[in-house]
Parts: structure tokens; sequence; C-alpha cells
């Protein structure tokens, strides 16, 4: 059973947002406990054990992704949020690989760090091995090798641009979570890409037809009309 107030550990060197962010959690139900560095936040996570650390990238000394590092080395796989100011896609890229859980751009709606806090903690719950350090995702016959950068179904490897294997791998590693197509752009494109939404579609649409997925019953990549997409098949993740 998950815990009645999931403990979280938020971890930014600005006081003003520990304090209105903290306050907005606690508020919906988490038990909250705050750091101002990524040495602070080591030995906090050893102590308290919290089910998901909330992590700003930007911080002097030791940043949240040399933070990350450490507790991945160390075979710590509490689920991680990274914060940050930088959008560019490479950065997100190599977060994800480091074994970020999610990753939100500053400034945001406390409201979206909200949901994606929760999103994180379902998923921890849903899969013996946590999908963002999984090597290996599977699903109803769909294979994805992040370290070979394939995906086959039914053994069958699928003839995928880079930019929609990237996005399978975001969808399949954020599952029955609708996912706007802003948010698509920004995860798979970086914030500074100069097309619009259209350009996820597109690769939606390739993704469909090598998964023989129909988008009026799909079996893995649903429609939510006016809101974006979901990823509706079950996923489990292999190291």
């Amino acid at each position: 059973m998950p815990p009645t107030n999931p403990k979280i550990l938020l971890v930014d060197d600005e006081p003003s947002i520990t304090e209105h962010l903290s306050a907005f959690l606690e508020r919906a139900g988490y038990t909250v406990q705050c750091a101002s560095n990524g040495q602070e936040a080591l030995e906090a996570v050893g102590k308290t054990q919290p089910e998901l650390v909330i992590l700003d990238v930007l911080m002097p000394e030791m940043d949240g992704r040399a933070v990350l590092r450490t507790l991945r080395s160390q075979g710590n796989h509490t689920p991680v949020i990274l914060l940050t100011q930088v959008g560019e896609a490479g950065e997100r890229a190599m977060a994800l690989e480091e074994g970020a859980d999610d990753y939100l751009n500053k400034p945001f709606d406390p409201r979206e760090l909200l949901a994606r806090v929760r999103a994180v903690l379902r998923r921890a719950q849903g899969s013996p091995v946590a999908l963002s350090s999984a090597w290996k995702i599977t699903s109803a016959g769909l294979v994805l090798d992040r370290r070979a950068r394939r995906a086959a179904l039914a053994g069958n490897v699928l003839t995928l641009t880079p930019k929609a294997l990237s996005l399978l791998e975001y969808m399949m590693t954020h599952p029955d979570e609708l996912i706007t197509r802003e948010r698509l752009l920004d995860a798979v494109w970086g914030w500074d890409y100069p097309a619009g939404t259209r350009a996820v579609d597109t690769r939606i649409a390739e993704l469909r037809r090598a998964l023989k997925d129909e988008a009026e019953q799909p079996q893995f990549i649903e429609t939510v009309t006016g809101e974006g997409y979901r990823f509706r098949a079950p996923v489990e993740g292999e190291q």
C-alpha cells in the first residue's frame, strides 16, 4: 500500500521557491522536507528515505544533476523530478538518461508540478523497476531498447525517425498519463523549437502506422480530444 502522506524532499537554493512549493505540496497531502543544496539533499535522502525528490538543477557547488548521478551510482532509485531554467532538448535527454523520472522547466504552474508528482509516484508503485532507469521497456509485444535506440513489435524491428523514437520513449516512460502536445513538443524537440505542435501530430501518425495502431480503437496511443495523447497499454521496465 502507498504511504498515506508520501514524503517529498524539495531541494532548491532559493528560499522563496521552497517556502511556496512546500506549503502548496503540504496542502495537497504530502509531507515535505526542504534542502538548500546538493550535499544537504544527499544527507536528507539517506536519513529520511523520501518517496520522491524534487531537485533544482542550477544550484551552486553541487548541482541537481550531480546529485542525481550520485544517487543512481549508489543504487538509489528514489524517483526524481528535475527543475531547471535550461530547456534544450539535449540537456533534457541527458538528464533522463542519467535517471531522472521527469523534468520541468521554470517558471511553471505549481499545479503542473503536482500533476507530475502524482504521476511519478503512481508509476513508481506500478513497476518493480523504475521506468526512468530501465534500459528495456515492454508493453503488449512492443519492446523499446533504450541502449540500442531501437523498438520492435512482435519481434520485428520498427523503422522510425529519431524524433518518433524519442516520442515513443517519452510516452512509454509516462504511461497512462495525459500529455499535452505542448509538453511533448517541449520534451522531445525543446522549448525553442520553431515549429508548432503539428510536428507532434506528424510523429504520432508515424508511430501509429508503424505500430498498426488505429486512432479510433487504439491499443497503444490514445488521442484525448482537445488535450493531447496518452500511452494506454500497461508498461514494464527491465534492467
